[in-house]
């Protein structure tokens, strides 16, 4: 079941990666597009590991892609709706140094047949424990500091956003419940971040359909 659970929330993150990458012209969606792509990769990560069990090979990917690049690339999307020109310069720059990272520390301990293995189990401090604690803390404060500073200006897609980091951090905390939990953290925490990207500034009449019909799967 949580290998089930896992594949649906990775193909709910990277259909929704998909049509934020048709508004790819904008820079900021662009950088969104590829955060909730790697999202999917490591939910894709969580139902291989959970199916095959999991190895050092399933915990590299991901430690890549859920640890090190879904919230910083998040933030580097939100500096670049701010207005920092340098942010998808900055957002490839990152992205080398962290697949660098993750291909080339030593992954050490045995693994357990299932459950999303502990970091600290299989990894030194530094560097990837250490660059993931300081990538996800600046992202994620990039996320919500640029959500808060515009939240006048629009109200519920600011909302949406914070709600989706939100949901995303409880995923990934949610221990007890095992790869399943973790799986819908990402489930919810990309279809609430995508709502909050493409939600209307202003919040016309039926806006709740509106907004529903935007983020219809199908």
């Amino acid at each position: 079941m949580s290998a089930l659970l896992a594949f649906a929330a990775a193909l709910v993150a990277l259909r929704l990666a998909g049509r934020l990458f048709q508004r790819r012209a904008r820079r900021e969606m662009l950088l969104w597009a590829w955060s909730l792509a790697a999202y999917a990769v490591a939910a894709g990560a969580i139902a291989w590991g959970e199916a095959a069990q999991w190895d050092a090979r399933t915990f590299r990917v991901y430690y890549a892609a859920g640890a090190l690049l879904t919230a910083p690339l998040l933030g580097l999307g939100s500096l670049a709706l701010a207005g920092w020109r340098r942010a998808g310069g900055a957002a490839l720059a990152y992205a080398g140094l962290a697949l660098g990272v993750a291909l080339a520390v030593p992954v050490h301990g045995a693994f357990a047949a299932h459950g999303i293995p502990a970091a600290q189990r299989h990894l030194a401090f530094a560097p990837a424990r250490l660059l993931a604690i300081a990538a996800n803390v600046l992202g994620t404060a990039a996320v919500v500091a640029v959500a808060l500073r515009s939240i006048r200006r629009r109200p519920l897609g600011n909302t949406l956003v914070v709600l989706g980091v939100a949901a995303a951090a409880a995923g990934s905390g949610l221990g007890g419940l095992g790869a399943g939990g973790s799986a819908v953290g990402i489930a919810a925490g990309a279809a609430l971040l995508y709502s909050g990207f493409v939600a209307p500034a202003r919040l016309p009449r039926g806006f709740i359909d509106a907004l529903f019909t935007k983020s219809r799967l199908g």
